[in-house]
C-alpha cells in the first residue's frame, strides 16, 4: 500500500501482536480460580510505574472510580494513558501521575474544559499528547482484540485530529480510495467497572456497554470492579449478557458505588455535588491537592470513602434513579 500521509504524533504504545499472543498463552490461566481481592491488592499486583493503562467508560458513566482513586492512593507514576475519559483521568492528571496520553477527550462536557489538564500540558508534566477520535481509540483496541496490526477506517480523514495522531493514510489496493490506518492498541492494564461478576471474573453490564468488550480483549491485565459479586449459577442464567469472560480477568474487586461520583445505569445517579466540587477545586493546583487529600489520600479504601459520602447521600442517589424509572 502507498502511504500518502503520516500523523505527526508519537506512537506511544507500538503494537507487538506476536508478543501479545505469547503473553496470553503463557500468562493467562484458563483455570476457574477465585480472583476476588481488595482494590489495594489488585492495584499493587497489576499496576506498575510507567505502564500503559486505560479506564472504561467515562468519569460519569460506569467508570472505575474506586480503582482510579486507589491508583492515586498508591502514588503510581509516569503512567502512559489511554485518554477517553472525564473525571477519572482528570484526577490522575491532577495528582501528577500521567506522563504520556493518547487523548480523545478530557473535560467536563457541559461544565467546561479541564484546568488540571491544561496545567499539566502547559507545564510539561504531560510530555506527550497524541490525539485520536473516540471511535479511533476504540477501533485500535478492536484491532488488538482481532490480532491484526491495524484497522482501516474512513474516520479522521480530512480533520486536524489526524494531523496530531499517529495514524497513516494509504491508498487501498482494492479500490484505490484513501483510507486511514489505525494501529492496534495493546494495554498493559485495563480498569473496568461492571454491574455484576462472579468470583472467577465472568462479568455482565446493564445498559451501554461502551468499549468494555474491546478493552478487555486488548489488555494484558484486566482488573474488574463490580457493584456486586454473584454466584456463577446466576451468571449462567443469562450467558448472552456475559460480555467479559473469566479467562480475560486477573482481579475481581467488590465495589458497591464503585462509579461514584459518576452514575451506574439502573442503580444510582451521578452525584453532581461531588463532581462539581472537583471542577471548582481543580481551578488551582492547591485546590486540586485539597480535594485529593479529602477524597483519596485521607481515606484508606472504598469503604471509608463511602462513609465519608454518607449513607443518606448514597440512598438519595439510588432513590432519584428509581423515581426516573
Amino acid at each position: 500500500m502507498q502511504v500518502i500521509a503520516h500523523g505527526r504524533g508519537e506512537l506511544i504504545q507500538p503494537p507487538d501482536l506476536e508478543a501479545f499472543r505469547e503473553w496470553n498463552r503463557a500468562q493467562k490461566s484458563r483455570q476457574l480460580v477465585d480472583k476476588v481481592m481488595s482494590d489495594a491488592e489488585a492495584v499493587s499486583r497489576f499496576v506498575t510505574d510507567g505502564c500503559y493503562i486505560g479506564t472504561e467508560l467515562y468519569g460519569t458513566v460506569r467508570c472505575p472510580m474506586s480503582l482510579t482513586r486507589e491508583v492515586i492512593r498508591q502514588r503510581k507514576k509516569d503512567l502512559r494513558v489511554c485518554g477517553q475519559g472525564v473525571l477519572e483521568l482528570d484526577l490522575w492528571i491532577g495528582a501528577g501521575l500521567v506522563k504520556k496520553i493518547d487523548l480523545t477527550y478530557v473535560g467536563f462536557e457541559v461544565f467546561g474544559t479541564s484546568s488540571a489538564f491544561r496545567r499539566a500540558v502547559e507545564s510539561g508534566q504531560i510530555e506527550t499528547c497524541v490525539e485520536w477520535s473516540n471511535g479511533a481509540i476504540t477501533w485500535r483496541m478492536k484491532a488488538a482484540a482481532m490480532g491484526v496490526p491495524f484497522i482501516a477506517t474512513r474516520a479522521m480523514l480530512g480533520s486536524d485530529t489526524f494531523e496530531y495522531s499517529a495514524a497513516k493514510i494509504v491508498t487501498d489496493p482494492f479500490t484505490g480510495m484513501q483510507v486511514c490506518l489505525l494501529p492496534a492498541l495493546i494495554l498493559d492494564v485495563a480498569l473496568i467497572h461492571v454491574h455484576r461478576a462472579d468470583k472467577f471474573g465472568n462479568a455482565q453490564i446493564d445498559g451501554i456497554t461502551g468499549f468494555a468488550f474491546e478493552m478487555a480483549r486488548a489488555s494484558k491485565r484486566v482488573i474488574l470492579s463490580a457493584e456486586e459479586i454473584i454466584s456463577t449459577e446466576e451468571i449462567r442464567k443469562s450467558p448472552d449478557r456475559t460480555i467479559i469472560p473469566y479467562y480475560l480477568v486477573d482481579a475481581v474487586v467488590p465495589a458497591p458505588f464503585g462509579s461514584h461520583p459518576g452514575e451506574m445505569a439502573y442503580v444510582y445517579e451521578r452525584d453532581d455535588a461531588v463532581y462539581r466540587e472537583w471542577i471548582d477545586a481543580s481551578q488551582t493546583a492547591e485546590g486540586a491537592q485539597a480535594y485529593l487529600d479529602k477524597y483519596v489520600y485521607n481515606v484508606p479504601d472504598q469503604r471509608a470513602y463511602l462513609d465519608l459520602i454518607g449513607e443518606t447521600r448514597l440512598a438519595e442517589l439510588v432513590t432519584r434513579r428509581e423515581k426516573r424509572e
